[in-house]
């Protein structure tokens, strides 16, 4: 049986997907991975990719009908063959120890009398061949996206867990592979945005204590601009209505700290107004 299966959501991104999997392909472990790719959706680029092309770890590949990565992760951890998955995204590059920095968190921590059920955060940052802009710089700092200096302080320890849920990002988190099964992602979500969270929530309260790892180490290959940014921060004020129960839905006193912070002529000023044109329209 494999240590740790990786379920890898994708949609018509094969040079990025590639990336991703010849870093995988260089882990110090990688005899013992199950790799599964799911493309959401048709590609051909995608399939072309698996056709051509030929990896040590032997991943494997499973198409589903368009839905979005909720429904995609759902299907990958049905095929799932270790007791312990590992959720990255198509555009992270793992550093070639991350996966055995994942499996040892969990079986450290099982081995010495730790919770039987936890999840392990991995530390990700921007790639080096990505030009960082100062709206990414602000994402990370502001916790937007990657919040890690909020969780700083507890590197290599367990997150509180009136927090943890804010930072069960599925772009790279493990977790057992039986406790993934009794939580799927919801799969009623068909936009992006905080469906992360949402699922962090429901691990919380099963409970799953989340412990984090910063030398699980990857790099995220993603480049943002300030207008998808914006783009992005719209949407999240759509999409949380979805959510109405979430700590993170803003009430009324929430949304008038907001209308007054999109008043100021800075980063933040311009992305809480950008949430409010979503949370309202």
């Amino acid at each position: 049986m494999p240590s740790l299966s990786i379920i890898i959501p994708t949609h018509k991104r094969a040079d990025t997907l590639k990336r991703c999997l010849d870093h995988i392909d260089k882990q110090t472990i990688k005899d013992e991975l199950d790799v599964i790719v799911v493309s959401d959706g048709y590609d051909k680029d995608t399939q072309d990719l698996f056709e051509k092309e030929t990896w040590a770890i032997s991943p494997r590949f499973i198409e589903i009908e368009k839905s979005q990565q909720g429904v995609a992760r759902n299907k990958g951890i049905k095929e799932a063959k270790a007791q312990r998955t590992l959720f990255i995204g198509d555009d992270i590059l793992l550093a070639p120890d991350a996966c055995e920095k994942h499996f040892a968190v969990h079986k450290e921590q099982a081995e010495n009398g730790g919770p039987l059920s936890i999840a392990v955060l991995g530390y990700t940052t921007w790639g080096p061949d990505i030009n960082v802009t100062p709206v990414m710089k602000w994402l990370e700092k502001s916790g937007w996206q990657f919040g890690y200096p909020k969780i700083k302080k507890n590197a290599k320890n367990y997150v509180p867990s009136k927090k943890q849920h804010r930072f069960t990002y599925t772009s790279h988190i493990s977790v057992p592979t039986d406790i993934a099964r009794e939580h799927p992602f919801r799969e009623d979500v068909t936009e992006y945005g905080w469906e992360d969270i949402e699922w962090g929530e429901r691990l919380k309260n099963a409970p799953v204590k989340l412990f984090y790892e910063p030398d699980a180490f990857a790099f995220h290959c993603h480049n943002i601009d300030m207008d998808r940014s914006l783009e992005r921060m719209e949407t999240l004020g759509k999409t949380i209505k979805n959510f109405p129960n979430m700590e993170r839905c803003p009430g009324k006193v929430k949304v008038l700290t907001y209308q007054i912070e999109a008043l100021l002529p800075t980063m933040g000023g311009r992305h809480r107004r950008a949430f409010l044109r979503g949370f309202k329209g």
